[in-house]
C-alpha cells in the first residue's frame, strides 16, 4: 500500500480518569473522555454527572454481594474488604457525601455498608444498579464479593439476567 492510500490512524481518544473529588471530576469532563468513580453510591453519581455535564461516559464501580441475602451474613461478607480497606481519597469522598470518620471503625458501620455495598438478591442489587443510571451512569460496573479469593461466577451467571 502506498503512503498516499494508507488509511489515517484513528484520532486518539483521551481515557477516562477515575475521579472522585469534584476537582477531579471537572479535568475527567474536560480532558478526558470521561470518569470512573470506584466505590461510590447514587448519591454521589448524581454529584458527579452534574459537575461532568451531559457528554463526557459515567461508569461507576458498584460492590455487590448477591449470595446473603440476609442482613447480618451480607454485611459481614461487605466488611471483609471494601469497608475495611477504603483507601484515604475513597474515605475523603465518602465523607462529603454526609459518612463520618466513626462510619469507618470496626469494618464499616451498617449505614456504610448499606450505602457502598448493594446486597441481597438479584432484584434488590439489579434496583440498586438501576439507581447509579437513574442518577446520570452511562455505565456500572458491578463488582461481586464472595469471601474467598475465588471468581464469583457463579454469582455472575445469577446476576446478569437481572442486570441486562
Amino acid at each position: 500500500m502506498s503512503r498516499s492510500t494508507a488509511p489515517s490512524p484513528r484520532p486518539r481518544t483521551p481515557p477516562g480518569l477515575a475521579a472522585l473529588g469534584p476537582k477531579m471530576l471537572e479535568l475527567a469532563g474536560t480532558h478526558a473522555s470521561g470518569a470512573h468513580p470506584y466505590f461510590t453510591t447514587p448519591e454521589h453519581t448524581a454529584q458527579a454527572r452534574e459537575v461532568l455535564g451531559a457528554g463526557p461516559l459515567l461508569a461507576p464501580s458498584r460492590w455487590s454481594c448477591s449470595r446473603p441475602t440476609r442482613r447480618r451474613p451480607a454485611r459481614s461478607r461487605a466488611r471483609t474488604w471494601p469497608c475495611t480497606c477504603a483507601p484515604r481519597t475513597t474515605r475523603n469522598n465518602l465523607l462529603r457525601l454526609g459518612y463520618a470518620e466513626d462510619d469507618f471503625a470496626d469494618g464499616g458501620s451498617d449505614r456504610l455498608v448499606d450505602g457502598v455495598v448493594a446486597w441481597g438478591d438479584e432484584a434488590t442489587i439489579a434496583a440498586r444498579v438501576k439507581a447509579h443510571h437513574d442518577a446520570g451512569a452511562d455505565h456500572v460496573c458491578v463488582q461481586t464479593l464472595r469471601g474467598d479469593a475465588k471468581l464469583p461466577l457463579d454469582e455472575w451467571r445469577a446476576l446478569a439476567p437481572a442486570l441486562v
